[in-house]
């Protein structure tokens, strides 16, 4: 899933950005660990979005090649980051709201929960 070779590739690049910076001080198992801790159906919605945007083919009929600059491609997996984000936070917010609903005896887990307050 997660390839932590991309990280050595340009020098250039890595020298002006912190984040690759700060990830290529961690060792791959950590990288590998945080890139698994995603549950399959985020995994799904990345691809799918990902997919949307590159254009899917199918490849048994056709020779798919994409070419972009390097900016762009750092874009998209910058996109593709983020997206995750969030995801995983809204399904770190649903299981709160579905565990709270339990514990308050609540049957209709699909109910407006209210307001979010912080």
């Amino acid at each position: 899933m997660f390839n932590p070779e991309f990280l050595t590739s340009d020098n250039e690049a890595i020298s002006g950005n912190p984040l690759i910076q700060y990830l290529q001080e961690q060792s791959p198992d950590v990288l590998q660990r945080v890139a698994r801790s995603a549950s399959g159906e985020i995994q799904d919605i990345i691809r799918h979005n990902v997919q949307g945007l590159l254009g899917m083919l199918p490849g048994e009929h056709f020779e798919v090649k994409v070419q972009t600059s390097r900016d762009n491609l750092a874009g998209l997996l910058a996109s593709a980051m983020m997206t995750g984000y969030f995801l995983r936070q809204m399904e770190q917010r649903m299981e709160l709201e579905a565990s709270l609903m339990a514990a308050a005896g609540g049957d209709d887990l699909d109910a407006d929960p209210g307001p979010l307050r912080l």
